[in-house]
């Protein structure tokens, strides 16, 4: 008798997203309601997401709204699954190849998929967060809900970042190429590299975010050649007034018109369109550069399916497969980051 085909399992993680102006509410309580995000004790940080969803709420359906009423995080992450999956199917050394999707906040929970890979009873599982750049606010957090969910079998392994990854910085490169040419290659131009913001608490509790979000920024510039020396990291949607990562984009818009130059941005720590892209970059921040006297205002894509960052999430996953535990792709973080998961696992080990 032949023996079973062996079964290989990646799951991709994002924060999900409202899919109907009902769910608007209901999502933010469970965003707000994460220890990683507010670290208060229950009832207390209970209590305060109920609030603050409660009070956003309005504001944020009006933004949906503009999108249909809903998030396209999840349509276009089920995309990238179905598209690694046939990238990953002649690869894995002839294992049956499986790619599930995980929403940290909005359906398919993360507790739901780690029951759907459990009754695929795969071999091996490999975690691979749609977070280039680790966290403990995005890849962390996901990273907890899985092990606390999860009872199946399989030899698990988990990626932490892949900041560098040459797929990840070939596909932004040619995301800003395509914005850059579509536009008729205007001359001027800086380019924002946008990143979500982050508090500066959590980095200088040891969250590396900023160190790789930055990585990714100078590895792309440095793809991009001659021509592209113009550039500013910057970072967008602040929330609360607790002091965050800066500069903001707003900042760097202004800067940029002053000096009466064009902006292209780029979202390099965001890897699908959603509201912080259709939204914020799109008709927010379009606006103040008009008023800020840019001369032009670009904003190149997501990556989405693009067959670079597609391949390079493939070569990733693939690569997860020869190591245990928690690790990332390419280098590991420099010393001082004490959040860094592949340091924090490899304390307790020699612990």
């Amino acid at each position: 008798m032949a023996s079973a085909e062996r079964r290989l399992a990646v799951v991709l993680f994002n924060l999900g997203g409202p899919d109907a102006p009902a769910a608007v509410r209901p999502f933010l309580f469970n965003l707000f309601n994460d220890p990683a995000i507010i670290g208060l004790p229950d009832p207390l940080r209970r209590v305060l997401a109920r609030l603050i969803s409660t009070l956003r709420a309005s504001s944020a359906r009006k933004n949906y709204a503009l999108m249909g009423g809903g998030s396209p995080l999840l349509p276009q992450t089920r995309a990238q699954a179905e598209a690694l999956q046939a990238v990953l199917a002649g690869r894995a050394d002839g294992a049956e190849v499986k790619v599930f999707v995980a929403m940290r906040y909005w359906t398919p929970f993360v507790q739901d998929t780690a029951r759907e890979v459990a009754a695929w009873a795969p071999d091996e599982v490999v975690l691979l967060p749609l977070y280039p750049q680790f966290s403990t606010t995005t890849t962390a957090s996901s990273l907890k809900a899985w092990r606390e969910a999860y009872r199946g079998p399989g030899e698990v392994r988990a990626v932490c970042c892949y900041p560098a990854e040459t797929g990840l910085v070939e596909a932004h490169a040619r995301r800003i190429e395509a914005a850059w040419a579509e536009a008729g290659k205007p001359e001027g131009l800086r380019l924002l590299f946008s990143a979500h913001g982050l508090p500066q608490s959590c980095v200088d509790a040891g969250d590396p975010y900023a160190w790789q979000v930055e990585r990714t920024c100078r590895a792309v510039a440095e793809r991009l050649g001659a021509g592209w020396e113009d550039w500013t990291l910057c970072y967008q949607s602040r929330v609360g007034p607790m002091k965050w990562l800066g500069p903001a984009i707003g900042e760097a818009i202004a800067e940029a018109g002053r000096q009466g130059k064009g902006v292209l941005v780029t979202p390099i720590a965001f890897v699908s369109e959603h509201i912080e892209t259709l939204v914020e970059l799109d008709r927010d921040y379009a606006e103040a550069a008009e008023k800020a006297g840019c001369p032009v205002y670009l904003r190149a894509a997501a990556l989405g399916c693009e067959p670079a960052f597609i391949e390079g999430l493939a070569r990733t996953a693939l690569a997860a497969l020869g190591r245990e535990g928690t690790a990332p792709q390419g280098e590991a973080c420099a010393g001082g980051w004490g959040q860094c998961p592949l340091r924090a696992e490899q304390g307790r080990t020699a612990a």
